[in-house]
């Protein structure tokens, strides 16, 4: 097994309150690989599907809801059986999966917390197939997947952040732009804010983009404190800032309110950009006219992918990577924004998919 699996249980224990601000809406409903002729044919009405939630379970409006989201369109799609089970506590993560596996054909973990469990569970069920949301399921040092029926649903964050970064870049009239990580140390969130730099400074190589974290790893309470997300937004509305992107779960929550209340104070506008989910849709109304766009993370995707791969025998074990070129990632334009932009942003879409634009992971 790898080395750091203390390390991404603790990560992912503090990732299963990430995002509470975040959620599924029209723009991260499931889009991509079925067709009504498969659904015609019932390829899945024998098969089940065990969605293991991570411990918020469905309602979190984030990983989870949009997990749900890619079973639900694959039951209506494929007549697959979907069994949810939430772990009471993340010591119930490896018999829940168990369990799982005892009744289904493919069993999803939602959240890399799961990884260790998951491939442990797989060995002792070879007929049946697993995938883990946020792990590669491979093993570093031999580069082969840990198990042969496993596979690791992996995101190109940075790819995502970088499109939201160019969003930043040209709509800033203070050419002062935030960026508020959760915790730092831990390399994932470093991943959004090298992205979102990256792109600010494609588009405007002037503008000043300050960083912050709320905490350094081994806390994660960076993860789940709106308070200090909205004293560091605050802070940065303060110095100049007139947008600012936070890849900092709960915590962004804070960052729509100090937009909200120092546009209200100071009479200029000022945004926030959201993560994973849209979350125009899922904030509060009073601050719905503060979210300039969200960094799109599809879940849905992933997972609906991955059971349409089993029920057509197209299953590959290890890392599955969803990037812009796979529907992994993008950027939302609900609230009409940054409809004046949008041409921009999706032409330098394009040119990271067509290998032109290579964006960095780290800062």
């Amino acid at each position: 097994m790898r080395k750091q699996w203390k390390f991404l249980l603790a990560l992912v224990a503090a990732f299963g309150l990430f995002a509470a601000a975040c959620g599924s809406d029209g723009d991260d409903a499931a889009d991509g690989g079925g067709d009504s002729e498969a659904a015609a044919d019932g390829i899945g009405a024998d098969k089940t599907v065990g969605l293991t939630f991570d411990l918020l379970g469905r309602g979190d409006q984030s990983f989870n809801d949009s997990a749900a989201a890619g079973t639900d369109k694959a039951k209506a799609d494929f007549g697959v059986t979907v069994n949810e089970i939430t772990p009471t506590d993340a010591s119930a993560r490896a018999g829940d999966l168990q369990l799982q596996a005892e009744n289904s054909d493919l069993v999803v973990g939602v959240g890399f917390s799961f990884a260790q469990a998951a491939a442990e569970v797989a060995a002792e069920n070879p007929d049946v197939k697993f995938a883990v949301v946020d792990d590669s399921m491979m093993n570093f040092d031999t580069g082969e997947p840990l198990a042969p029926n496993a596979a690791g649903l992996v995101f190109a964050e940075e790819q995502g952040s970088y499109l939201v970064g160019v969003a930043a870049g040209l709509k800033t009239e203070t050419n002062v732009i935030g960026f508020i990580g959760g915790v730092s140390g831990i390399g994932l969130i470093e991943k959004f804010e090298a992205g979102f730099v990256a792109g600010v400074q494609s588009v405007n190589p002037d503008a000043e983009v300050k960083v912050d974290y709320i905490s350094e790893f081994p806390d994660f309470a960076g993860f789940e404190s709106p308070d200090r997300g909205k004293e560091i937004a605050s802070a940065m509305y303060g110095e100049g800032a007139d947008i600012i992107y936070a890849a900092a779960g709960l915590s962004g929550s804070g960052m729509f309110q100090a937009a909200a209340d120092h546009t209200a104070a100071e009479g200029s506008k000022v945004w926030g950009i959201g993560v994973d989910s849209d979350q125009y849709n899922t904030v509060d109304p009073s601050v719905q006219e503060y979210v300039l766009t969200s960094m799109l993370k599809r879940v849905d995707n992933a997972v609906y992918n991955i059971t349409e791969d089993v029920l057509k025998d197209n299953f590959v074990p290890g890392e599955v990577r969803y990037d812009l070129a796979a529907g992994g990632v993008d950027y939302s334009t609900t609230g009409g924004f940054i409809d004046d932009i949008t041409g921009e942003i999706d032409e330098a879409k394009q040119a990271i998919i067509d290998g032109e634009i290579e964006v960095p992971t780290a800062p």
